[in-house]
């Protein structure tokens, strides 16, 4: 099937604005040159090769995965420096890990003694090399350890003859993080260990980029497309989204009310105030419900309804999980389709 204009797509379908997203990459690129950063973009937003690839040509620093699986489809992509901030557990996945690093540089996080043990079994059965950074535990209390027991860590990944100890690595790296970041590596270098990368993630840590001078780089995803999440947090405006699902109205039988074709399946199912995603055509209208593919739209606060068959394009709330719905994203100018992008990693969670 030819596609050369959005209105040749079937509905729904995923549009990614190209004049906005190489804008989007071109903004955070100098946003981190200004400040002697490398970029390190995290590629779970787009999980496309070709994305990631006008990201390194704009200047960033090799990329970031989330999972193994992903890791594996950017190394065959040819893609030489990954870093996956992620405690990486269980012998199946170590044993792809270290296969990784025989072909590319791969840089893992650790927050645990048997975290790193299982890694380093994988790296020395392998015959390659892992480089480790030590995850410090922010404000978000997700993953992460505390200065005291990073400083062990850090010393039994340079005891190992397979691991490399690269850095300490924090998310989100927000200026509140910086008293224990310092104190991290005030006793790494009291130890004499040198410390490669201090690396900071967060889309909305890159306001906060320069209270934290020790950073050596960033890592962010979402600022390639931006989407409802990050309007909502004062991290970008509507006009910056490049993503929008291109959906039809399938219904509009009752007063006020519309059924679009997109539901859970489309547009995911995080809301924000109990809305499911932002219609740019009707900025009143509110998507208040969601089945698997169907939209619930009230329209009552809007001076117009739509009629069965007009497209709407909504810009979803979380971007990165609305790339993972879908088989392929449309890359567009004005209305002419330039590129039609598989999405590679699509669904690949371990």
């Amino acid at each position: 099937m030819t596609f050369e204009t959005i209105h040749d797509l079937e509905t729904p379908s995923v549009l990614i604005d190209l004049d906005l997203m190489e804008a989007n990459i071109a903004v955070m690129q100098s946003r981190c040159d200004a400040l002697g950063i490398a970029f390190r973009p995290h590629i779970k937003t787009h999980k496309i090769p070709d994305i990631a690839r006008r990201q390194l040509e704009a200047g960033a620093k090799g990329i970031a995965c989330q999972k193994v699986s992903e890791a594996e489809v950017f190394v065959d992509a040819g893609f030489d420096d990954i870093q996956i901030p992620y405690n990486i557990v269980g012998a199946r996945k170590t044993r792809r890990l270290a296969a990784l690093a025989k072909t590319a540089k791969v840089t893992v996080t650790v927050d645990s003694q048997p975290v790193i043990d299982g890694i380093a079994a994988a790296a020395q059965a392998a015959g390659s090399t892992i480089h480790m950074m030590v995850e410090l535990v922010s404000l978000g209390q997700r993953t992460g350890t505390t200065p005291e027991d990073a400083l062990a860590l850090a010393q039994r990944i340079g005891a190992s003859d397979y691991l490399r100890f690269a850095g300490v690595m924090v998310y989100p790296s927000d200026a509140a993080v910086r008293p224990r970041l310092l104190e991290t590596l005030g006793l790494l270098e009291a130890a004499e260990i040198p410390v490669e990368t201090v690396s900071g993630g967060g889309s909305g840590a890159v306001s906060a980029m320069d209270q934290l001078p020790e950073l050596t780089e960033m890592r962010v995803g979402t600022c390639v497309f931006w989407d409802w999440n990050s309007v909502s947090a004062g991290y970008a405006g509507f006009d910056d989204c490049a993503m929008r699902v291109r959906a039809s109205v399938v219904s509009a039988n009752a007063p006020g009310r519309v059924i679009l074709d997109s539901g859970s399946k489309s547009i995911n199912s995080e809301t924000i105030d109990g809305q499911f995603g932002y219609i740019v055509e009707y900025p009143t209208a509110r998507i208040y419900k969601v089945n698997e593919e169907h939209g619930y739209v009230d329209f009552s606060a809007c001076e117009s309804m739509p009629a069965v068959g007009e497209i709407v394009h909504i810009i979803p709330v979380h971007t990165c999980v609305v790339t993972n719905l879908h088989n392929q994203l449309f890359g567009a100018r004005g209305d002419n389709i330039e590129v039609i992008w598989d999405v590679s990693a699509r669904g690949l969670v371990w």
